[in-house]
């Protein structure tokens, strides 16, 4: 009774704060979407892959250190764990000053390398020269809510999250609905929530007095930061390498209509996966930690109550959504036809969402024991069926194809992560090996 209230007192609070930070998305998709149509909401759905992907970074670096500050507070290890938090903080602003010119300079060419055009390509541009600018923020942002977690425990990245949504919100009516500032206002909503969220956590470490280490030279840190960030970084990002290769794949087969009609779709579905990554991320400390301290039993339940969860938390949101699918729609203001063919073709993308809850559950728990390897075949795996699928699908079926490949790979790569954990050995650090 005890570890399931860990659990869920981990777990919940996770689940919250990852919803919230679907928000960042949605919220600009929803002021937008009804203030200037489809249009603006098409070019929010092809930029956001380069929101994402800032914003994966800062997880996956956080991620990784916090990982391994885990696995060293468990061992007793205060001065390595200082050190690791230090490194950690350093490759996040390293990262954020260095990125930073690239996108700046370099937002058209890779807009247009994810399939904008004409006035979605206008429009796109506009968001992320601003988006770009915050690079820096994105990044801390996100990087430091994981720390905060696995200092703290969960409620404190919930906070977190809740101010910055507030933040993002309130900036998205007054600069969208009141100033009629556009993609600009939007974009400036979006990088003053990270602000907000980062703002939070820094006080946090300062009130807490969290001893960090600037003087930590050790590259070992800075490998197995990156070697184990590689996961949680995949596994943020991998809905939108979806999103780019469905979104290239419907230009070809669908034009503008699929492409306006897959935005919604991404929305509805991201915030669903984010509640699933809630799930998966929030029991990583304590997988990491009694992995720490060999205790297999233990590691090997709360992975179990973690798979289990998220499958009752997919088909949850599968049924809610089956019977609410037309509202969930028109809450982005989309066209009538939109509306109607997406409230059409919306159950392949939620039947998917079930198996996808799966995979997140097997994915946390081989990088929150250090199985980065098998982490990486998951995560990077799903993509690249995704992509096999897509050249033969759409072929075959026209534009129903595409949406049948992002379904039919979600539900191979979570029978290959049950495949992989079932009858495997895995190994706890100082302990012996154990089945699944």
């Amino acid at each position: 009774m005890k570890l399931y209230k860990e659990f869920f007192r981990y777990v919940i609070p996770s689940m919250f704060a990852f919803a919230l930070s679907g928000l960042y998305g949605i919220v600009d998709g929803f002021f937008l979407g009804n203030e200037m149509g489809d249009s603006a909401l098409a070019a929010i759905n092809i930029a956001y892959p380069i929101t994402a992907f800032m914003q994966a970074l800062g997880t996956g670096v956080g991620m990784g250190g916090a990982v391994l500050y885990t696995i060293l507070k468990a061992q007793q290890k205060e001065k390595e764990k200082a050190e690791c938090l230090a490194v950690t903080l350093k490759l996040l602003a390293v990262l954020g000053v260095l990125l930073t010119p690239v996108f700046v300079l370099g937002n058209g060419f890779f807009l247009k390398l994810l399939g904008a055009s004409g006035e979605i390509l206008s429009l796109g541009k506009e968001y992320i020269r601003w988006i770009a600018l915050g690079t820096l923020f994105q990044l801390l942002g996100t990087g430091l809510v994981p720390f905060m977690r696995n200092i703290g425990g969960a409620m404190i990245p919930m906070i977190a999250m809740v101010f910055g949504s507030v933040l993002n919100i309130g900036f998205d009516y007054l600069f969208i609905w009141v100033f009629p500032f556009g993609m600009t206002g939007a974009a400036i909503a979006s990088v003053m929530g990270q602000v907000g969220a980062f703002l939070v956590s820094i006080v946090y470490l300062i009130r807490k007095k969290e001893r960090i280490c600037w003087k930590s030279q050790k590259e070992s840190y800075l490998k197995k930061i990156l070697l184990i960030g590689c996961s949680p970084f995949g596994l943020s990002f991998a809905p939108n390498l979806t999103l780019i290769l469905v979104n290239l794949n419907a230009i070809t087969y669908g034009g503008d209509f699929a492409i306006n009609a897959y935005a919604p779709i991404s929305y509805i579905t991201f915030t669903i996966m984010m509640l699933l990554q809630g799930v998966s991320d929030g029991c990583q400390p304590l997988v990491s930690f009694y992995y720490g301290k060999g205790e297999v039993k233990i590691t090997r339940k709360i992975y179990i109550l973690s798979r289990n969860f998220s499958l009752l938390l997919g088909i949850l949101c599968f049924l809610m959504l089956m019977l609410w699918a037309k509202p969930a729609v028109e809450f982005f203001g989309t066209s009538e036809a939109v509306t109607h063919y997406v409230v059409e073709i919306l159950p392949l993308f939620l039947l998917g969402m079930v198996f996808a809850g799966l995979s997140r559950s097997v994915i946390s728990f081989l990088y929150a024991s250090e199985q980065n390897r098998k982490a990486y075949v998951m995560i990077y795996g799903e993509n690249m069926v995704l992509f096999v699928l897509l050249l033969f699908l759409p072929r075959l079926f026209g534009i129903h194809g595409t949406w049948l490949s992002i379904m039919i790979s979600q539900i191979l790569i979570a029978l290959l992560g049950q495949i992989m954990v079932n009858g495997e050995q895995i190994r706890t650090k100082g302990s012996s090996s154990m089945k699944i």
